[in-house]
């Protein structure tokens, strides 16, 4: 059984320049990722997919492998994350190490650890379904959203449950952008992840922050100070 994390992290990030080696409480963001994965001991190779020459030599030294440049079609601002992972996927078995097992990692996700690779990874075996990823629950009902509209007045999302008592809404999730584990063929093969194709691996909403603008990047370093302080 060959397993194979792959980091994605492309060198052309326009709301934060740099962002996946810009340093992150002390080091370059990238090696939360590349040290979680190491730590979980569940990877035969530790991947990352970049089209920049800078970020393969960070990464190299914090001990993953950045055997190739990622091509540029898969490098712009519109190319997606299977594309990516379906693509090292590609690269590795015409190289001899055709992987039966795949998790990519984000390359923003100081968060990530190994403790839960390693429950998405025993999910995934056990569920027998494609994927298994990284979610976790809203702070607030999104039954009871409000939006501003063209007058600028509020107006809620959905009607009929704005006076709704919040133990009587589902609970919903989303994303937390962290790891996406598959089964090799799931990824090669385009099989949609946000669906029944999928198991969640649940994470606790203190271990999530999305990291898109500065003002993300600012709460998620205070996040990580005081969890880290808290150890």
């Amino acid at each position: 059984m060959k397993t194979v994390a792959i980091i994605p992290a492309r060198g052309g990030s326009k709301r934060i320049p740099r962002k996946n080696i810009r340093i992150f409480a002390g080091k370059p963001i990238i090696a939360y990722s590349i040290e979680a994965a190491r730590a979980s001991g569940l990877f035969d190779r530790i991947i990352v997919s970049t089209d920049d020459e800078e970020i393969a030599a960070v990464a190299q030294n914090l001990g993953a492998e950045a055997p190739f440049l990622r091509p540029k079609e898969i490098a712009d601002d519109f190319a997606g994350t299977n594309a990516v992972v379906k693509h090292c996927l590609q690269w590795l078995e015409t190289n001899g190490f055709p992987a039966q097992y795949a998790c990519c990692i984000y390359a923003t996700a100081p968060f990530v650890q190994a403790a839960f690779l390693r429950k998405g990874f025993a999910k995934l075996i056990e569920s027998g379904k494609a994927f298994a990823f990284s979610v976790t629950s809203f702070p607030f009902p999104v039954q009871r959203a409000l939006k501003i509209n063209s007058q600028g007045l509020v107006e809620p999302f959905y009607p009929e449950n704005i006076f709704a008592r919040s133990q009587d809404l589902e609970e919903s999730f989303h994303d937390a952008g962290q790891f996406y584990w598959g089964r090799a063929e799931a990824f090669l093969t385009d099989i949609v992840t946000f669906s029944p194709a999928s198991v969640p691996v649940i994470l606790p909403r203190h271990l999530v922050q999305d990291i898109d603008t500065e003002e993300d990047w600012e709460r998620a370093e205070l996040m990580y100070k005081a969890w880290e302080s808290a150890q």
